[in-house]
């Protein structure tokens, strides 16, 4: 960054010099013709002189006209004078101003004053002059040779009085002075660019966000303020404020290039899905603090030291049209476009994480852009926020609604946990975490004071009870869903699971103990009827009663089997996303129904091994049972070696179903 730095900065001053130069050579000329011109008239102003001493003694036998020859002759003899010292600062301002910015503006302030001085002395010459002509005419006084040596000294005088204006002119002494300086303002300007701020974007954002790099060196902005206080002495501050705009834009956008803002121009529109640019909106909320706090309050700054002389109007309308031009309103345009994308619970977090960003940056954005050259930022600022709060509030207020429309789905066909639900209770456990929670309540109060309506605690918790309920009549009514009562069973055990989970979260904390132990309580009870409805039954068909005979016993074992393969075959495909809820199970019906048939084939199956054939009667060992039993519920594997349930949790965008986000658009 530094070396493409240092050959901007050479490729600059090239350009710089050649134009001083170019200038230069154009001043010298502009000085030569007008030191021709002005020699000739100061060879002419001594026989003035002369002409005009000696007409009263000559020509003139009225008092009064002495009168006016007297007042004439002072200021002719000061346009000598000063003639003189207009001729060594025009040789003076041949130099280039970086040489001795210092002195060369005090000879751009006295060659102003030298020129004034001029214009005003030979204004009062001609006026006295002017007076002797008209008494000359009122008098009927006839001397060709006196009327024409008045007449010549007034043509001389006229311009000279000239000279003033044709200095400021294009290709004058002080226009070529001027714009020389012009030139020395925009190359100190870009010899001092600010550049590489941006470098270390990570610990600028977690070390500096709330630091600005200091603004130019004081020698360097003691230099600007003197050119800039010259310039605008003599009306080109407006071309001053446009030079200064040009090169700290520049200086602006190349600081940004190391953060990559491409993605502020990306197109998309209210049928688009935030989860689709959702990366970009962490970043838009990083960069847009680094730009306020870093950039654009250097920016304020410099523009304050440099201008601060010129009035607080002057140089706030300088900031503003660098910031606007650098950026500004393309970051407040993408978050705009991110308010009017469509809704869905993802859009919602980003909504808070923009609100988050604002506010952080609210004092400053007072600060920097509370003035009136700002108008368009802060109406595009005030725009933002509004959309923010009411597409926040919006999404906020209708989730419990979505959660209800949820309730024609079908259940999991395996019995697991529903998407919805554990997107739910994550979804709400990050509302409550202490990064949204206030931000929520922050804007639903700014929305209900907007709607002049009284202020109520409260809202965002109130309003999660209501979802969970919600959801809890959703898991009733999916429970009935099943035709398979042992499969509600596991189904209802299995949610009940899951809420008991949430134990020590923001979400069970909201809840309470008491919501958690009949959750607790209610996981037990779904777990025994599940057990007794299934495999109770069928190893109850092993009952060992006195005097049966061979043929009952294969008869039993017969019909055991057959019942053992079909429930196994038809639970292999269940899940208990809950590892210890699992293992708790698997042991319970090995620890309890294992040694039943160990003890049956002890007692009776010695009479099955009669037949040609016994392994038809006895198919499984007890070891083999014990496995089988054992390897129940386990969640499937996919080709990456990952559960379906983890797939599913902690990926917000991934498990927020189609259905979910389509019926947020529709209502």
């Amino acid at each position: 960054m530094s070396q493409v730095d240092g050959i901007d900065n050479l490729v600059a001053s090239r350009i710089v010099l050649k134009t001083s130069i170019e200038n230069s050579r154009a001043l010298a000329s502009a000085f030569d013709s007008t030191g021709q011109r002005l020699e000739g008239m100061k060879q002419r102003l001594p026989s003035l002189e002369a002409a005009v001493r000696h007409v009263p003694r000559k020509k003139c036998t009225f008092v009064a006209i002495r009168e006016h020859i007297d007042r004439a002759i002072g200021p002719a003899a000061a346009v000598l004078k000063v003639y003189d010292i207009i001729q060594e600062l025009q040789k003076s301002l041949l130099s280039h101003p970086c040489s001795d910015l210092s002195t060369y503006l005090l000879m751009v302030k006295q060659l102003e004053e030298s020129l004034k001085f001029l214009a005003d002395n030979c204004r009062l010459a001609i006026q006295w002059l002017e007076a002797i002509l008209e008494f000359l005419e009122d008098n009927a006084v006839h001397d060709d040779l006196y009327i024409s040596n008045v007449n010549k000294s007034l043509s001389i005088l006229q311009e000279l009085q000239a000279t003033d204006k044709h200095a400021r002119l294009g290709g004058g002494i002080l226009c070529a002075a001027l714009h020389k300086l012009e030139i020395e303002f925009k190359q100190i300007l870009v010899e001092n660019r600010i550049c590489g701020v941006l470098d270390s974007f990570s610990s600028s954002i977690r070390n500096q966000a709330s630091i600005a790099p200091s603004p130019l060196p004081v020698a360097v902005i003691q230099k600007l303020q003197a050119i800039v206080e010259r310039l605008d002495a003599d009306n080109r501050l407006e071309k001053c404020i446009s030079t200064y705009v040009e090169v700290r834009c520049l200086n602006t956008m190349r600081s940004f290039q190391a953060l990559d803002l491409d993605y502020l121009n990306q197109s998309f529109n209210e049928f688009d899905d935030v989860q689709d640019v959702e990366c970009y909106v962490d970043q838009w909320c990083k960069h847009l603090q680094l730009a306020v706090k870093q950039v654009f309050e250097t920016e304020y700054k410099l523009c304050s030291n440099v201008f601060e002389k010129n009035g607080p109007e002057v140089w706030m309308d300088c900031f503003a049209k660098i910031v606007t031009q650098s950026g500004i309103l393309s970051f407040l345009r993408f978050g705009k476009k991110i308010t009017e994308c469509k809704n869905d619970p993802v859009k919602l977090m980003k909504l808070l994480d923009i609100f988050a960003t604002l506010d952080n940056l609210r004092v400053d954005f007072n600060r920097l852009f509370g003035g009136s050259a700002c108008f368009e930022i802060q109406t595009m600022t005030r725009d933002l926020l509004k959309g923010v709060v009411n597409g926040a509030c919006e999404i906020f207020w209708e989730l419990p609604i979505q959660v209800e429309l949820q309730r024609r789905i079908s259940p999991p066909l395996d019995g697991s946990v529903p998407r919805l639900v554990s997107f739910v209770t994550d979804y709400c456990n990050h509302l409550l975490g202490d990064d949204y929670r206030p931000l929520l309540t922050q804007i639903l109060t700014i929305q209900q004071s907007w709607k002049q309506e009284k202020c109520q605690e409260e809202l965002v918790t109130n309003q999660i009870y209501y979802i969970i309920k919600q959801i809890g009549l959703n898991l009733d009514a999916w429970s009935k869903a099943h035709y398979d009562l042992t499969l509600s069973y596991l189904f209802m055990m299995n949610n009940h699971c899951h809420f008991c989970s949430l134990k020590g979260t923001n979400l069970g904390g909201l809840m309470g103990d008491s919501w958690l132990k009949a959750h607790e309580q209610y996981r037990d009870y779904y777990m025994t009827l599940y057990l007794r409805e299934s495999w109770g039954k069928i190893f109850a068909s092993l009952s060992q009663e006195r005097g049966i005979v061979g043929d009952l016993v294969k008869k039993r074992l017969k019909s055991f089997n057959e019942e053992f393969d079909h429930m196994y075959q038809k639970q292999s495909n269940w899940v208990v996303p809950c590892e210890d809820l699992r293992l708790k199970m698997c042991k319970i019906v090995v620890q309890a129904y294992v040694p039943v048939y160990r003890s049956y084939l002890q007692d009776y199956g010695f009479q099955a091994e009669t037949d040609a054939s016994p392994s038809r009667h006895v198919k499984y060992t007890t070891q083999g049972l014990e496995a089988m039993l054992s390897s129940l519920f386990q969640p499937k594997l996919n080709k990456s070696g990952s559960t379906k349930h983890n797939r599913l949790i902690g990926k917000i965008k991934d498990i927020v179903t189609d259905n979910f986000r389509l019926t947020l658009m529709a209502v």
